[in-house]
């Protein structure tokens, strides 16, 4: 996994902040792979409750964390009762990793 402990730290601090302390948060893609280089973050955020706003909540945690990574680029991906279920949520749950 290429995130430090304190990177992994911070994203989930600003992620419980935003979302709710029950917020699960999965780092998958390109950053699991020790060997690659660069490459942005991507996360899946996964709550039990209903989103209102979850363009607004992908947006702010995405920037959030964005900032505290020196601007590496950051995709947020939400799972929720309320939203849509995707193909990328079943890879993100099989190939990610809970922070």
């Amino acid at each position: 996994m290429r995130l430090t402990p304190q990177q992994q730290t911070t994203i989930r601090r600003i992620v419980a902040d935003q979302a709710g302390e029950a917020a699960r948060v999965r780092l998958f893609g390109s950053r699991l792979d020790d060997t690659a280089r660069g490459g942005d973050v991507d996360l899946l955020v996964e709550l039990d409750e209903p989103v209102e706003q979850p363009a607004q909540l992908s947006a702010t945690l995405s920037a959030r964390i964005s900032r505290q990574m020196q601007g590496r680029r950051v995709d947020v991906v939400l799972s929720a009762p309320n939203l849509r279920h995707l193909p990328i949520h079943d890879v993100a749950r099989r190939e990610g990793v809970i922070l």
